[in-house]
């Protein structure tokens, strides 16, 4: 297979380079943390350890990790991002292999308590929080890793504050050379980047890491009421409600059922219901290419 352009395809189908391998970044998006790339590389590179804050839908999740890839400091070692929850760590491997034209388990990959997707050329690992403390526990130096990224680090409990802890410990007294990065939407930047300054508990103390923050992005919302029939099941009123909105507005659509008389909280569901409506959805010849993906 080839591209418009003539030149050859490689994995996932995105045009390789001269040496006819994919591209290990993205090309440039428009989204706000593009703006901290820069600081976030001179910050690892000169001091080891940062800190970032980005509100939601900046980017920080899927857009850092790919962007650090090439970093000479790195020298082909893995990268590791630690995310708090299986659904985000599986959706934010997904989304970072999309955008390298791959697919999960190539340069991207995952690891979670009940799913492995990683291969011997993976080299972005993204982690469940008890993921990363038992190989902490069995390989306190993180031999072929280059960088942990502590993503949503507001959200602390055992398992995570127990991980930051051995990572800090580790760089500090076995592998100086590896890089932390901690981000969050929320967080006390000034706390955590003492934390990372000090090198943890057996650290020898220092400056507070650098901390770089990335401005969010809003965009004007309408909201529409449409109350449901007295015969329409829940997924055919929510359908109903969507196709409406989509004629008569050219934007995106966010469904958020609130429930009256007719449709009570208790049949709220859950994801077998959310896919029946995403089917009625789907279903509608009209406007099949607006609904793809997956719950």
């Amino acid at each position: 297979m080839r591209p418009a352009d003539g030149g050859p395809l490689g994995a996932g189908g995105r045009a390789a380079d001269e040496t006819g391998e994919v591209p290990t970044t993205p090309p440039p998006t428009d989204l706000p943390v593009e703006s901290c790339v820069a600081g976030l590389r001179a910050a690892l590179a000169d001091r080891g350890h940062a800190v970032l804050q980005a509100p939601p839908g900046a980017g920080k999740t899927t857009i850092v990790p790919l962007r650090l890839l090439d970093e000479p400091w790195l020298a082909g070692a893995r990268i590791v991002v630690l995310e708090p929850r299986r659904l985000a760590a599986r959706a934010a491997a997904r989304r970072m292999a999309d955008l390298l034209g791959g697919d999960v388990g190539g340069t991207v990959g995952y690891r979670t308590r009940d799913e492995r997707r990683v291969g011997p050329t993976t080299r972005i690992e993204v982690v469940t929080e008890g993921i990363l403390t038992r190989r902490l526990q069995r390989d306190p130096a993180l031999a072929g890793v280059g960088l942990v990224v502590f993503d949503e680090v507001h959200e602390r409990n055992l398992q995570t504050d127990l991980a930051l802890a051995l990572t800090l410990d580790a760089r500090a007294i076995l592998r100086p050379d590896l890089r932390v990065l901690a981000m969050s939407a929320t967080l006390d930047t000034g706390r955590v980047a003492a934390l990372l300054g000090s090198g943890g508990l057996l650290g020898a103390g220092g400056a507070p890491a650098p901390v770089l923050t990335s401005e969010g992005r809003t965009h004007p919302v309408d909201v529409r009421w449409r109350p449901p029939q007295p015969r329409d099941r829940p997924a055919e009123s929510v359908a109903a409600a969507v196709l409406h909105a989509l004629r008569s507005d050219p934007g995106d659509v966010l469904v958020s059922p609130r429930y009256t008389s007719t449709y009570p909280p208790r049949f709220r569901g859950g994801l077998i219901e959310a896919d029946q409506r995403a089917r009625a959805l789907a279903s509608c010849a009209r406007y099949p290419p607006r609904f793809r993906g997956g719950l």
